[in-house]
């Protein structure tokens, strides 16, 4: 008697599998061919260059033949877009599909509660898990907790974690919940199975950028992690001084645009002065901030998009470009402009106007120190003095545009953690100072490995220390 054998996801695959793909896609078919209602998550962990976006791809693929249903989600819109771009179909951020906003109090940020969860037998797929904390900073219980609670809302649901345990883990903590099995298992009594790859595919060999971060992946597993990168013999992969950064700089904005080109390094002020000296000797910028300024939200905000808005919120982490300043005005303390952006990363959305705070373009701070906010908070308070009654004011206070006052910095140069979950064609990455004697342990080769997958096409190593380079790796005088 015949039968007809069921579609696996390897027949969608464009390559011919890693020993580690092949026991990848046993399990996966597996997991979704069981269709017992119960807590069931699948963690796909692997290294860069080992094939997990185009085992997505052709996920995707198999669900669409299949008539299965799915939702493709992401911690941040610009992961959200990367994942979009390799999946061919949209993906939107967590926050956006498992939250809805409650009021609070003026003073405080909009809270979220997690909203109900009607759809059943659908596949919820999560990328970039490894940046999805489970501390108690938004949400309910946590980002990770309200995921988890929302998806198996109806026990016919499915989750894969999609993610890699050597880049950083979450703001503040040690490790990645959302990709450890023993930690979902446990909490949230949910029965997980996973597979990590580990084996580069050969169509990733002759890139520096993989080869690299393969190298440094495996000194994450040492002790005393011996880093050694290589740039001979690579056609992606650079090392310069910071006498030719301007040049380097001006290469990739010319074959990338500034979108698609950034600089990585390890603190906010060595962010802001990398900012400041692209503006002023690439841009030739000569106010604080003008038409065609590239900028990110360091703080989540919930005031200026319509209600209506697919997007939910502009989130921390999100870019946008000016493309006109309307005034500039200096009040409460603090200065501000009214201005009109582009939100780079929903190219379909409409053009916002805006009030920024300009303050936070120049704070060492992730974003506007608590004294400065308290400080502007209580001026502004002062203006609503003249309503007696405390939810009157509440009201009027939470419809204030300088206390909603989009908080930014310049894009050009980024943190490792804002850099995260987002992929540019061009990369510099800038270790910063580190004492010749100073050892280099693994959470610099975290970092370091972060930094450097962020890169597509180019990467260049700026200032790079010699004892991070390879022997017979040549030094550019600064």
């Amino acid at each position: 008697m015949l039968t007809t054998r069921f579609p696996s996801v390897r027949d969608y695959f464009p390559f011919e599998p890693t020993d580690d793909q092949a026991t990848l896609f046993v399990q996966l078919d597996e997991f979704l061919r069981d269709q017992l209602p119960g807590r069931k998550v699948f963690v796909l962990r692997g290294y860069a260059g080992t094939g997990k976006t185009t085992v997505v791809s052709a996920l995707v693929q198999w669900l669409g033949r299949m008539q299965r249903r799915y939702a493709l989600m992401a911690p941040t819109g610009r992961a959200a877009k990367v994942m979009s771009a390799y999946a061919g179909v949209p993906a939107s951020t967590i926050h956006k599909k498992i939250y809805r906003q409650t009021s609070g109090a003026p003073s405080e940020r909009l809270s979220f509660t997690r909203q109900p969860n009607r759809q059943e037998e659908m596949l919820f797929i999560v990328d970039e898990a490894s940046m999805i904390s489970d501390e108690k900073a938004f949400g309910e219980n946590g980002l990770l907790d309200d995921l988890m609670g929302f998806v198996f809302e109806k026990s016919t649901n499915r989750l894969l974690l999609i993610g890699d345990t050597a880049q950083l883990p979450p703001v503040g903590q040690l490790l990645s919940p959302a990709l450890d099995p023993e930690l979902l298992a446990h909490r949230f009594r949910a029965r997980v199975e996973g597979v990590e790859l580990r084996q580069v595919m050969r169509q990733a060999e002759a890139s520096g950028i993989l080869v690299n971060a393969t190298e440094l992946r495996e000194e994450l597993r040492q002790e005393a992690p011996n880093i050694q990168l290589h740039t001979k013999g690579f056609k992606d992969m650079f090392k310069m001084g910071g006498d030719k950064l301007e040049d380097g700089l001006r290469w990739a904005y010319r074959n990338f645009g500034h979108e698609n080109t950034t600089i990585i390094c390890r603190s906010n002020r060595n962010a802001n002065q990398y900012n400041q000296l692209i503006r002023r000797t690439l841009f030739d910028a000569e106010e604080e901030i003008e038409a065609g300024d590239y900028i990110m939200v360091v703080r989540n905000n919930y005031f200026w998009l319509p209600k209506d808005s697919e997007i939910g919120f502009l989130a921390n982490g999100d870019f946008l470009e000016i493309t006109k300043i309307i005034r500039r005005e200096e009040v409460f303390g603090c200065r501000f402009a009214q201005a009109r952006v582009r939100l780079v990363d929903y190219p379909d959305e409409p053009e916002l106007e805006v009030k920024l705070l300009l303050d936070t373009l120049h704070t060492e701070s992730p974003s506007l120190p608590r004294d400065q906010n308290e400080k502007m908070y209580q001026e502004i308070l002062a203006d609503y003095s003249h309503l007696t009654k405390k939810a009157e004011r509440n009201a009027e206070m939470r419809k204030d545009p300088y206390l909603n006052a989009l908080q930014i910095k310049f894009a050009y140069a980024l943190t490792c953690h804002k850099a995260q979950g987002g992929q540019w064609q061009a990369v510099f990455v800038d270790h910063g100072f580190i004492k010749p004697d100073e050892p280099v342990g693994g959470e610099f080769a975290r970092w370091l490995y972060t930094a450097i997958t962020r890169a597509s096409e180019r990467l260049f190593l700026l200032n790079f220390q010699r004892r991070l380079l390879a022997s017979g790796e040549v030094v550019e005088e600064e």
